[in-house]
C-alpha cells in the first residue's frame, strides 16, 4: 500500500445489502471522506481496508455470543497482500495465521474427497497437512486502531 493513512476514506461496499452482523438487504454502498486531494490510491485502499472493519464487526457480534477467539486462520487470494494480512490483524486486534497453500477452501474440498475415497485414513490426517507460512501479531496503537474504527463506524 502506498498511502501513509487512509485520508479518512472509508468504502462500504453494500452492493447487495449488508449481511451479517446486520441483515439490511436493502442498504447501499457508500463512500465517505472523499476531497479534493483523494484520488484512486485512496478508493482502493479504503475498499481493501472495508473486508478488515467487516470482519471486525463480525467478531464484536460474536463476543456479545460469548466467543472470544485468540487466534484466527485466514485463507483467499486478498490474504497473499501482507499489508491486508497485518491490517485485518491489527483491526480486529487479534493473531492472524496465514497457511502456506492460500486457497485452502478448495484444498479442503479435494481433501474430503481424498477422505470419502480412502486416500486419507482420518480427519487427523489431513489436519496434519495445513502448514503455516506467517503470523501477523495486532501492532498498531490502540488510539489508532480505535479512531479508524470510529470512522469507519
Amino acid at each position: 500500500n502506498s498511502k501513509k493513512n487512509n485520508e479518512g476514506v472509508y468504502v462500504v461496499p453494500a452492493f447487495s445489502g449488508l449481511g451479517a452482523p446486520y441483515w439490511k438487504p436493502n442498504a447501499k454502498g457508500t463512500i465517505i471522506g472523499l476531497t479534493r486531494n483523494s484520488d484512486w490510491k485512496s478508493l482502493v485502499r479504503a475498499v481493501i481496508e472495508s473486508v478488515a472493519y467487516q470482519t471486525n464487526d463480525l467478531f464484536n457480534s460474536m463476543k456479545k455470543d460469548g466467543l472470544k477467539p485468540k487466534i484466527i486462520k485466514v485463507d483467499g487470494g486478498m490474504i497473499a497482500n501482507n499489508w491486508f494480512s497485518q491490517f485485518l490483524s491489527d483491526i480486529i486486534d487479534i493473531k492472524v495465521t496465514r497457511p502456506k497453500i492460500l486457497e485452502t477452501t478448495a484444498l479442503g474440498v479435494a481433501y474430503l474427497a481424498g477422505y470419502q475415497i480412502g486416500e486419507f485414513k482420518s480427519l487427523e490426517e489431513i489436519k496434519r497437512k495445513w502448514k503455516k507460512d506467517v503470523i501477523f501479531n495486532p501492532k498498531i496503537k490502540k488510539s489508532v486502531r480505535f479512531k479508524l474504527l470510529q470512522g469507519w463506524q
